[in-house]
């Protein structure tokens, strides 16, 4: 899950990520998700429900930001 993580981090880093990787990404880690047990498993999909259009808001928001 932390090799999904990083590269998911690269993309938002870079500002690259499209609608297909950022989903790709969230359903990698909603299936590495199911490999925890029941007490980390709640937590863990709550890191994977942000809907592509807030999490594009927000990475846009940043770069505005850093310019």
């Amino acid at each position: 899950m932390k090799g999904v993580l990083a590269v998911g981090a690269l993309f938002l880093l870079s500002g690259c990520a499209s609608r297909e990787l950022y989903e790709s990404i969230q359903a990698s880690n909603r299936f590495e998700c199911d490999k925890l047990p029941p007490s980390q498993y709640e937590a863990c999909i709550a890191q994977t429900v942000q809907p592509y259009d807030d999490y594009d808001r927000e990475r846009r928001a940043i770069e505005s930001d850093e310019n």
